[in-house]
């Protein structure tokens, strides 16, 4: 600060105090902000594997495995084909039939459906747009896009290698949870994902974090 004209001092000058209080909140902001929003996971999240089980409110989920799949040509003017494919036993725990549902291109747009699919979060590696994702559940009939309430099944989501593209070793994505709520607009309670308003977007709360080691080598 400048001495007003005509005076002078010889005390020294007060250090400026700043409260823990106000550190520690400042520290909280930032980290908030590098982190994209209060929509992140936590740190405290353990991470889970091939064979855990999750309840993600609208579905009980279990994480079977991650592989490499070879679908064989149809014909002799076609190539095979290999997919990157996620395998989940999911179970519809709603009262009505449940779409299976795709992950969304960006979290932000991933509340806006209550499919199985769009609760996959931030799936690493990233694939390219003509990759997919492609899914379904298995059933009797074949392949299906409806989760029947109540009644287990096998959800596949597929992502197509390149020629000579090498499979990642691990596969790593973040799974949101659902809950019963009434709908903005009517207020009738539906299933739809738990988000946290970040600004002007609604992005999910992460329930869980995921790891996968990629088998290779299986053949439909």
């Amino acid at each position: 600060m400048t001495e007003p004209s005509g005076g002078s001092s010889d005390k020294p000058r007060r250090p400026v105090v700043v409260p823990v209080i106000a550190l520690t909140a400042l520290t909280a902001v930032g980290v908030t902000a590098l982190l994209g929003g209060l929509g992140e996971a936590p740190d405290e999240l353990d991470t889970l594997g091939a064979g855990a089980v999750l309840d993600q409110g609208q579905y009980d989920t279990k994480f079977v495995e991650t592989r490499v799949t070879v679908v064989p040509p149809e014909s002799e003017f076609q190539d095979e084909k290999r997919f990157l494919e996620m395998v989940f036993d999911v179970t519809n725990k709603g009262d009505e039939t449940a779409d299976v549902g795709l992950p969304a291109p960006k979290p932000e747009q991933a509340y806006l459906s209550a499919g199985f699919g769009a609760s996959l979060l931030k799936i690493t590696p990233a694939f390219g747009k003509d990759a997919g994702p492609f899914v379904f559940a298995q059933a009797k009939g074949g392949e299906t896009r409806q989760l029947q309430p109540g009644v287990p099944a096998r959800v596949i989501v597929r992502y197509q290698l390149q020629e000579n593209q090498p499979p990642p070793e691990k596969v790593s994505f973040e799974v949101a949870g659902f809950e019963f709520s009434p709908d903005f607009n009517s207020d009738i309670p539906r299933w739809q994902m738990i988000t946290s308003e970040v600004g002007d977007k609604f992005l999910p709360e992460v329930k869980a974090r995921v790891t996968m080691t990629v088998k290779k080598g299986a053949a439909t």
